[in-house]
């Protein structure tokens, strides 16, 4: 038994915030195999699989080092007119990694967690919206969503992505 405790003193243990950039890593590797999203001009890209649920991608900002966009269904939210769900990602190309700043899935984050959350509390829903992240991008993959099947962009103003 003593040497099973001496193991587990030598193996690093992962905090959240750890736990929380490797969700970033994982979500960058999926979605690079999905979009390949430094190939995309910027705009709306629409993919289509035939199920009646089109996909938007809007790239809204390329820079260097990042990409900001939103990944959406082409459906709003009955009562908010809101695409629902929508994530708005931000692309850290130098150090492969993709964070979901926010996530709208029925809900905004201050409803969610309040104006001035703890930063225990900032983490967890961070973790939170970039599962659902991950999840979804492997269900779009699953359905055949990628970038053959990307078709754009569309040139939509600013107001239209953020509204749309």
């Amino acid at each position: 038994m003593p040497m099973l405790a001496a193991t587990a003193e030598r193996l690093p243990r992962l905090n959240r915030f750890g736990w929380l950039m490797g969700l970033y890593g994982e979500n960058h590797g999926r979605f690079q195999r999905l979009f390949a999203p430094a190939r995309l001009g910027l705009g709306r890209h629409r993919s289509s699989v035939g199920d009646g649920l089109d996909l938007c991608l809007d790239v809204i900002e390329q820079h260097r080092y990042t990409t900001e966009l939103r990944l959406t269904y082409a459906m709003p939210d009955p009562v908010t007119g809101e695409p629902d769900p929508s994530a708005w990602l931000r692309v850290y190309h130098d150090t492969r990694q993709l964070e979901a700043t926010h996530c709208y899935i029925g809900r905004r984050w201050q409803d969610v967690i309040g104006l001035y959350p703890p930063p225990a509390e900032v983490i967890g829903h961070r973790m939170r919206m970039n599962t659902f992240l991950g999840k979804w991008l492997e269900y779009l993959g699953e359905r055949g969503h990628g970038i053959a099947t990307l078709r754009g962009p569309e040139i939509v103003s600013e107001e239209v992505i953020k509204t749309a």
